[in-house]
């Protein structure tokens, strides 16, 4: 029977993707771990295998595509010993852009939703697959989109399990997927018109009700409703500016930062850290690290590399720290996850340093310079970029002395880092010249109170003031 190949979901958080390019042709054999195609999500390009043998017998979304919705489908492979082209002809017509199935077209019947395989491997994606079996009674006729079929609601597993999470009766939700399938914008859209509570059980006499129809999508940047677009040009002349759309990073970043704001409670605790011991000792280690035949170092340790070292050794020094709010529990962590916020052009990355605790500083050093690479390419995979306890943001290149930042969630904090300065102090009661460096922890009140954060600040100035606790 003929597979239908969906858009896949790479993230947990991701709704539309780019169809960059297809590596296979129609008419190629493909086997399980074959690259199919390259796939742009708001954060990188990625290369999307095959679950499945056969031959790729019908391209539905051409390369180039752009804001292919999750779980839409694009291509039919023929399974091994089938007709090609009858699978061709046969497979479901191309979903619309919003996702729904064309008016005129043939009712797509559904396996269980549980058959879509949407699943990340460092290695690459895999391509949501799903054979198409014989239609379940009772569906109805003309390629109305429907969700529910003889009690079956159809929905992507990321919609059943945010629809679970929050308490969204997926019953009452109208599916925007291929042929009316729920996925996971859908189950937003139902929480945020206040569809979260499964109703009661009716009664058997009872008439089922009508899906509620999904609201209209959010603005952009995901926030409450405030000016809409035609009301802030108002303000200006015509000639006065020039509309730049929004990329998906850019509506990605808006949405989450907006929603960490609004969701959770922060709090900021600043301290200034001495530098001149860090910087002899580092000045110290750069000098003997060993070089190639060609005379380059091993590694050379920045400032950075110290403060990333110090935030990993202080969460694990100060362990309630180390862990993230979860709706009705708190996570806490065995080692040290440390995102370090990488700009690039239009946006920003925050690859995870995994194990910071643990790692050297020099792995620790190479590792970055390996993630600011691909970051800035847009070839770091989802699992590198995905999840973390805190963030270090650094802006003291730039000259910054003090700033605040936003959380990332579902990171529970996030180091503002400005730059290191000649600053007058008093020590032993007589002016002094010394380095300082001032931080400032941005803190979710859920999970760190103001002692624990204090705690958790004491730690991490401890450790850049007295650098040489990093290497022991």
């Amino acid at each position: 029977m003929p597979i239908n190949v969906l858009m896949p979901a790479l993230s947990p958080t991701m709704e539309k993707g780019n169809l960059a390019k297809w590596l296979k042709k129609e008419g190629d054999a493909v086997k399980s771990g074959d690259v199919l195609a390259e796939i742009e999500t708001d954060k990188a390009t990625m290369e999307v295998e095959a679950i499945d043998e056969g031959v790729l017998a019908k391209i539905l979304v051409p390369e180039g595509t752009a804001d292919v919705p999750v779980n839409d489908l694009i291509a039919i492979i023929a399974a091994e010993g089938e007709d090609v082209s009858a699978a061709a002809a046969g497979g479901a017509p191309k979903a619309a852009s919003n996702g729904a199935a064309k008016p005129d077209a043939k009712p797509e019947p559904k396996a269980d939703a549980s058959a879509a395989n949407q699943n990340t491997t460092p290695g690459g994606g895999h391509m949501g697959y799903e054979r198409v079996n014989a239609a379940p009674e009772g569906a109805q006729p003309g390629g109305a989109p429907q969700a529910s079929t003889g009690g079956r609601v159809f929905a992507s597993p990321l919609a059943r399990r945010i629809a679970k999470q929050e308490g969204v009766d997926l019953g009452a939700v109208q599916g925007s997927g291929p042929h009316g399938r729920i996925i996971a914008r859908d189950v937003q859209a139902a929480k945020a018109s206040g569809a979260t509570q499964a109703p009661a059980a009716p009664q058997a006499a009872e008439a089922p009700k009508a899906a509620t129809p999904a609201p209209k999508a959010a603005a952009a940047g995901g926030a409450p409703a405030g000016l809409t677009t035609d009301q802030v040009k108002g303000f200006y002349a015509k000639d006065a500016y020039e509309e730049v759309p929004l990329d998906g990073m850019r509506k990605t970043i808006a949405k989450r930062l907006t929603e960490a704001m609004q969701v959770a409670p922060h709090f900021y605790l600043t301290v200034d850290c001495e530098l001149d011991a860090l910087m002899k000792l580092r000045e110290t280690l750069n000098g003997s690290a060993a070089k190639d035949k060609d005379g380059k170092p091993a590694f050379k340790l920045s400032v950075n590399d110290f403060v990333i070292k110090a935030m990993g050794l202080a969460l694990t020094r100060v362990p309630a720290a180390n862990a993230v709010w979860a709706e009705d529990r708190i996570l806490r962590f065995k080692h040290a996850e440390v995102g370090v916020a990488v700009a690039i052009d239009g946006g920003l990355f925050t690859p995870v340093i995994r194990r910071a605790d643990e790692k050297t500083l020099s792995t620790i050093s190479n590792e970055m310079k390996d993630f600011a690479a691909r970051a800035r390419a847009k070839k770091l995979k989802p699992e590198e970029y995905q999840g973390g306890v805190t963030s270090v943001s650094n802006l003291g290149m730039f000259g910054i002395k003090h700033f605040t930042a936003v959380i990332n969630p579902p990171q529970s904090s996030i180091l503002a880092v400005g730059a290191g300065e000649k600053r007058v102090v008093v020590k032993d009661g007589a002016p002094a010249v010394v380095q300082v460096m001032t931080c400032t922890l941005s803190c979710d009140h859920r999970v760190l109170d103001g002692a624990l954060g204090a705690e958790l600040v004491s730690a991490f100035k401890g450790l850049i003031e007295n650098p040489m606790g990093m290497l022991v």
